[in-house]
C-alpha cells in the first residue's frame, strides 16, 4: 500500500480516518475524519488528527504529522492509518479500483510463490475492517478481501461481508481465498444466506493434478478446494479461478484449461497470472523463475481452448510486448497502482497506455524480450 511519513506532535497512539481538505466543518466531535492542511489556515471543527504539509507544526493539541513527504499523493476521501512514528499508510484510495482490506496474516497454506507470506504470530484485523467499511465512499466500485487466508476468521468474515452489503451495497466485493474452508457445507450455506449479489470468490487452482497443486501450496488442499468450489456452485455463488504461472506448472496449462472446462463450466472467469517476484517467490526464484516468453506456447493453447468454448478468460500482470499478438486482447491492467512501474524501454512504446506494466519487484527480474512496440501491425 502507498506509504508516506513526516514528523509527529501530540501523537501517542495509532489513529486512522478519512482525509478531508475542508477546514470549515461544523464544531461537531467527528473522530473519523482527518484534516489535511495544504496551505495552513484556521482549524474549524474537531478532528482525530492533522496532516500538515508545512515543515513547521501548528499550535494545537490535536495530534498531528507535519512536514509530510509526498503529501500531494493524498486525495479527498482517502482513508489512512497514522502511526506514532510518523508513518502514514493509505489503507483505502478514494480514486482507486484496487482497494483491499487485509483481514489477517494467518494462512493454512504455504505457497512457494506467496508474495505475502505469514510471519510471526497470527494477527487478525477484522475489527478495524468494520470501521474502514463505514468510512468508505458508498459508491466505491470495488473492494477486495484478502490476507493471509480470510476464511480463517470464520464467522467474523461472514459479519464483514454482511457489513459490506449494508454499507457498500453497490460495491463489487472480491474475496481472495484458497477455497479450502468451503469444503464445510454448513459454512457455505450460512455464507450464501447473506445473499450478497456482488460477491465474487477468487480461488487459485495451480494444476489439474493433486500432487502438483499440493506441492505448490505446501499442504494437501487440492480435493478440499475442489469440494469447496462445488459447494459454492450448489448455492449459485459467483466463482472465478486464478492461475499463477511459474516453472513448476507452466507445462500443464493446457491440461488445466481442459480440467477447468470439463469440471467447472459454471465459473465466471479464469485468470492466468504472471508471478509477482516478492516474498516467497523471490526466496524460491531459482526453483520458480521462467521467462514468461518461454511459456507463450502453453499459455496460448490454454487461453484459446477456453475462449473457443465461450469461457471468460484473461491474462493478468503481463507485458504486451512479451505476449503473442493474438493474446494481447486478453491482457488486463491488473497491477495495483502503488506497486506498478514501467521500464525505460517502455517510454517509446505505442502500447504503453494499454499495457499493464510491471510489479515494482520485477524491475531487476523480468523477461529478456521486453522491447517497445513501434509497429501496431506486428
Amino acid at each position: 500500500m502507498k506509504q508516506l511519513e513526516g514528523n509527529v506532535s501530540n501523537l501517542r497512539n495509532s489513529i486512522f480516518g478519512r482525509i478531508t481538505s475542508k477546514s470549515t466543518l461544523p464544531f461537531l466531535p467527528n473522530k473519523s475524519i482527518l484534516l489535511f492542511l495544504r496551505k495552513g489556515g484556521w482549524i474549524f471543527g474537531k478532528y482525530a488528527a492533522i496532516l500538515n504539509k508545512s515543515p513547521n507544526p501548528l499550535t494545537t493539541r490535536i495530534p498531528q504529522v507535519y512536514n509530510v513527504t509526498n503529501a500531494d499523493l493524498l486525495c479527498e476521501g482517502d482513508i489512512v492509518l497514522i502511526e506514532p512514528n510518523g508513518k502514514i499508510q493509505v489503507l483505502i484510495e478514494k480514486n482507486s479500483d484496487n482497494n483491499c482490506l487485509f483481514l489477517t496474516n494467518r494462512c493454512n497454506c504455504s505457497c512457494v510463490m506467496c508474495p505475502q507470506p505469514k510471519s510471526g504470530e497470527g494477527v487478525d484485523q477484522g475489527e478495524i475492517s468494520y470501521d474502514l467499511i463505514g468510512l468508505m465512499d458508498r459508491q466505491s466500485k470495488y473492494l477486495g478481501l484478502t490476507g493471509g487466508e480470510p476464511t480463517l476468521l470464520g464467522d467474523k468474515l461472514l459479519d464483514i461481508i454482511r457489513c459490506c452489503k449494508r454499507r457498500l451495497p453497490n460495491t463489487r466485493l472480491e474475496l481472495l481465498t484458497n477455497g479450502i474452508k468451503f469444503e464445510d457445507f454448513d459454512y457455505v450455506k450460512r455464507l450464501a444466506r447473506i445473499s450478497h449479489n456482488k460477491l465474487y470468490f477468487e480461488i487459485p487452482l495451480y494444476a489439474d493434478i493433486d500432487s502438483l497443486h499440493d506441492q505448490i501450496i505446501g499442504t494437501k488442499g487440492f480435493f478440499k478446494t475442489i469440494k469447496g468450489i462445488y459447494n459454492l456452485a450448489l448455492f449459485n455463488q459467483k466463482i472465478n479461478i486464478r492461475v499463477v504461472i511459474h516453472k513448476l506448472n507452466y507445462k500443464r496449462l493446457p491440461y488445466l484449461a481442459d480440467f477447468i472446462y470439463h469440471n467447472f463450466p459454471f465459473v465466471f472467469h479464469i485468470a492466468f497470472m504472471q508471478m509477482e517476484i516478492f516474498g516467497m517467490a523471490r526466496k524460491n526464484i531459482s526453483e520458480l523463475w521462467i521467462d514468461p516468453f518461454d511459456y507463450n506456447e502453453q499459455l496460448r493453447e490454454a487461453i484459446m481452448y477456453l475462449y473457443l468454448r465461450d469461457m471468460e478468460v484473461s491474462i493478468y500482470n503481463a507485458q504486451l510486448c512479451v505476449l503473442p499478438t493474438e493474446l494481447r486482447r486478453f491482457a488486463r491492467k491488473s497491477i495495483s497502482g502503488w506497486k506498478n512501474i514501467y521500464l525505460n524501454e517502455c517510454d517509446e512504446c505505442l502500447c504503453k497506455q494499454e499495457c499493464g506494466g510491471f510489479f515494482a519487484s520485477s524491475e531487476s527480474i523480468h523477461s529478456r524480450h521486453i522491447s517497445a512496440i513501434k509497429d501496431l501491425d506486428n
